[in-house]
């Protein structure tokens, strides 16, 4: 992002500033909008959002057409075995790729950077700005996919489950902004090195999150008596983002019949699918906005 892509943010000229604030007199004026539309705009034009959103999409239609093909039957699966067979895709993909973007899109580089955050914004609203503008790319390339297969879904199998599916799709756009979050704290800690020192550690945090923590906790539940395992279990799922959205999802598509450990280990403990609703989104959103402020901190204290 240059000097020309904050147009109107450095506001008046000097020869005709006047003392004192002069707030944007329009929301499409303000530096945060200006800086989410042009990160928008450069998002979609990339390259790599084109191939998330064909991939993306190529799977989730690959997922709904196939229907019983796998239990050797035949015939689309209806909205909430979909929903249920594209939880899995999400939780791998969707954070794989927003970590990865988000680092690339991110990460401060010499020179850049120097240009960008010499503006007369502060740079916690140019951060924010472009991770919203990044969001915005990335849930619309998700969406693609998600209405393609909803379309095959609906057209041969009805609307029965519908709900599931919408609850999935809206998870998967807070998985987005919870990656982006994560990448923006790599990012604004790797500035001034490689980029793919920055890459690795990305990486490390999808493993870590996608696949070791739920493999980790289920191993030390299984040495524990049934209180402390319960324990570990549900910490499991609050503490990391993907077991919460895992966890989440199974949650709206089967309520108190919701199969697996951590499920049930949850809806005991909150005493029915509400309170680990509740617990759930607040984990999400704890994890969408704190790891953006380490990020916004961070880089206000970085010199360029």
């Amino acid at each position: 992002m240059s000097l020309e892509t904050l147009r109107g943010v450095r506001g008046p000229s000097a020869q005709t500033r006047t003392p004192g604030p002069h707030p944007p007199r329009h929301l499409s004026e303000s530096p945060f909008v200006l800086c989410a539309r042009q990160e928008l705009l450069l998002a979609v034009r990339s390259r790599w959002t084109q191939v998330f959103a064909t991939v993306f999409a190529a799977l989730s239609l690959a997922v709904a057409v196939s229907g019983y093909v796998l239990s050797g039957g035949h015939g689309v699966q209806d909205f909430s075995r979909t929903t249920a067979s594209l939880v899995q895709l999400v939780l791998l993909l969707v954070p794989l790729a927003a970590v990865l973007m988000g680092v690339l899109t991110l990460i401060p580089e010499r020179g850049a950077a120097e240009l960008l955050f010499s503006q007369p914004v502060s740079r916690r609203t140019i951060l924010f700005g472009r991770i919203t503008g990044l969001w915005a790319a990335l849930v619309a390339a998700q969406l693609i996919g998600f209405g393609a297969a909803g379309l095959v879904v609906y057209s041969n199998a009805g609307d029965a489950g519908f709900s599931g599916f919408a609850l999935l799709v809206a998870g998967s756009a807070a998985l987005t902004a919870v990656f982006l979050g994560l990448a923006a704290l790599v990012a604004a800690g790797s500035a001034g090195r490689r980029r793919t020192r920055a890459l690795s550690l990305a990486l490390v945090v999808w493993f870590v999150t996608a696949i070791l923590v739920d493999l980790v906790a289920l191993g030390v539940a299984s040495l524990l008596p049934s209180g402390a395992a319960s324990r570990v279990l549900i910490v499991s799922v609050l503490a990391n983002p993907s077991g919460a959205m895992r966890t989440g999802a199974f949650l709206a598509l089967e309520g108190t019949a919701a199969f697996g450990s951590a499920s049930l280990a949850l809806l005991r403990f909150t005493h029915g699918p509400a309170g680990a609703a509740l617990l759930i989104t607040l984990s999400l959103l704890f994890w969408a906005v704190v790891p953006a402020l380490l990020a916004a901190r961070r880089l206000s204290r970085t010199d360029f």
